[in-house]
Order: C-alpha cells, then structure tokens, then sequence
C-alpha cells in the first residue's frame, strides 16, 4: 500500500523532470507553454483598408411607412420596406453625415440584402420588412424632420 501511494508521485515527477530536460526552445519543455515570446506587429489597418465604406447591401425597392416612438432617452425609428420579392434579409436603417441632421433633416438609407437564390414574388404583405433604429435625445437636438431613403422613394416624420 505504502509503495503504490508513492510510486504515482515519483513517475510524475520524473515525467515533468524529463521533459524540463528538453531544450528550452522545445515546445515539450512545460516552462514553456506560456511564456511570451516578446511583441508581436498586428496590422492596425488591414491590406485595402475596411470594409465599413464598402456597402454591399442595396437599397429597399420602396419604403411604405416610416414612425417615429418616442422612448427613453431617445426615439425609435420603425420603418416597413417592400422589396420586389421574398426572401430579403439583413436589413438595417444606414444613417448618411455621420447620423448628424443637414437643415434639420436627419437621414437614413434602408439597406437590405438580396436572397442568394431566387425567389418568387409572393403577395406585398408577405414581403413586409420591418426595421428600426434607436436615437439619442442628443443626436436628435436640431433635427426637425427623419427620413428613411429607399431606392424608388423616400417618407418622412416630422414634429
């Protein structure tokens, strides 16, 4: 009993004093597992720079209905797009001048993605889509009218 209690510490033992042997350049070497091996470059910017002015989305084919809710802290922008068939996705409400009003008018574009394959047209209530972006009371201060660009129209809200 005495020998087996100790005969499992003393194989481990020369197990981790064997593979400290290895070189110290060795990757079996435990020592070095997490050891830094100094800085390392990362590219702050990467080759053909980003992708954020880069839109691949297009524009809704019509925007039916544009709301503006008041909430805390801000307002929510709804709007409901009509593309010209099923299966439209990744939509978003894209803000133009940095989301900064230009005479009082602060503007979105309704980006959405068109379907990898193709679709049928389906009935215009089945091809709704609805989106919505919230905005600050700060973002809001001089902003008299929103509003929501799509490709063949645009609406807008008020106060």
């Amino acid at each position: 009993m005495t020998l087996r209690r100790f005969a499992l510490p003393a194989v481990m033992t020369s197990i981790v004093l064997g593979l400290t042997a290895c070189g110290s350049t060795s990757n079996l070497n435990p020592v070095n597992w997490f050891r830094s091996d100094g800085v390392k470059e990362v590219a702050v910017i990467p080759e053909g720079g980003f992708l954020e002015d880069q839109e691949y989305r297009g524009l809704v084919t019509d925007v039916v209905e544009v709301q503006v809710l008041r909430s805390t802290g801000g307002a929510i922008i709804r709007a409901k797009g009509l593309p010209p068939r099923l299966g439209y996705w990744d939509a978003q409400l894209v803000p133009e001048n940095f989301e900064r009003p230009v005479d009082g008018v602060l503007t979105y574009m309704f980006r959405i993605s068109e379907p990898p394959y193709h679709t049928n047209a389906g009935r215009p209530k089945q091809r709704e889509v609805l989106v919505g972006q919230f905005v600050s009371n700060t973002k809001l201060q001089g902003v008299r009218t929103i509003r929501v660009v799509g490709e063949r129209n645009s609406r807008s809200s008020s106060r």
